[in-house]
């Protein structure tokens, strides 16, 4: 019986963007309304929570193409050069 609880536990939870600039544009949406101080105690967990899942995400992508890039520079990350 507890198998079913938490399946459906699992089911409820909300499906993470596909994408990085989705999750990125969740992410600034959610610290922006908790930055307010307007959500109630509760609302404002979730927010967190959520927030806390979406960055992860976030990190897990930005480490996937780092290391993609390695293999591009052949397992060397060279330095940025912005200009």
């Amino acid at each position: 019986m507890a198998k079913t609880s938490a399946k459906t536990g699992a089911a409820a939870a909300p499906t993470l963007p596909a994408t990085y600039e989705e999750a990125l544009a969740e992410l600034e949406q959610l610290v922006a309304q908790m930055e307010s101080g307007a959500l109630p105690l509760e609302q404002l967990l979730s927010s967190y929570q959520r927030g806390a899942a979406l960055l992860q995400f976030c990190r897990d992508r930005l480490q996937a193409v780092e290391e993609q890039v390695k293999l591009l520079e052949d397992g060397q990350v060279k330095p940025w050069d912005a200009a």
